[in-house]
């Protein structure tokens, strides 16, 4: 039976790794995946999943105004797919993840989702929000913070270092912009007092 999952974590915790490897597994047992990225991410290129370790796959891309639901349908009209794996899954909108779930249960494929939970202000993404309650399972990719323990929350930084309180909810970067901390650090860093 297909199912929508949801890998989730903080930056920098190997979800793009953790996809390219599920791709390359159905690849190598003969089953071809469609990949999937946001239109904007083109740090590794337009169209393109990279990984920190030096691994990537071409991908089409995606963007808030696209039909998940009517590309799936047209790459399965094309031929064989065995699963469906979306990066940053955090940018899709509340109507895509719907459009990801309808495609599980009308087209009968898998769709693995990997993305990040939170922003850089400890807020959902929106996409992320949709994920949490619709995925059939979730699955959290761990990392650590500095300190050793569980990495949950991420910063922004600026050009100076300084962990940012505003901005915008998106914007691409690694890790010159993003750092993953604990929940203690996350709040020693944005100055709210930890004691």
């Amino acid at each position: 039976m297909p199912k929508l999952f949801f890998n989730y974590s903080t930056m920098n915790a190997g979800k793009s790794t953790l996809l390219l490897q599920a791709s390359y597994n159905y690849n190598e047992r003969g089953m071809q995946t469609y990949l999937l990225t946001a239109n904007f991410d083109d740090r590794a290129g337009k169209g393109q999943i990279a990984s920190r370790i030096g691994i990537s796959a071409p991908a089409d891309t995606y963007g808030a105004s696209t039909d998940l639901f009517e590309m799936i349908e047209t790459r399965l009209t094309a031929g064989p797919c065995a699963c469906v794996l979306l990066d940053e899954a955090q940018w899709l909108t509340r109507d895509q993840v719907w459009q990801l779930a309808r495609a599980v249960d009308d087209l009968r494929v898998p769709v693995m989702c990997y993305g990040l939970r939170v922003d850089f202000r400890g807020e959902l993404f929106p996409g992320s929000a949709a994920l949490l309650a619709l995925a059939d399972e979730m699955r959290e990719v761990r990392t650590i913070c500095h300190c050793g323990r569980k990495a949950t929350m991420v910063i922004r930084v600026d050009a100076d270092g300084h962990a940012m309180r505003e901005g915008a909810q998106v914007e691409v970067g690694g890790n010159d912009r993003y750092v993953s901390l604990c929940r203690k650090h996350f709040r020693e860093e944005i100055g709210d007092r930890v004691r």
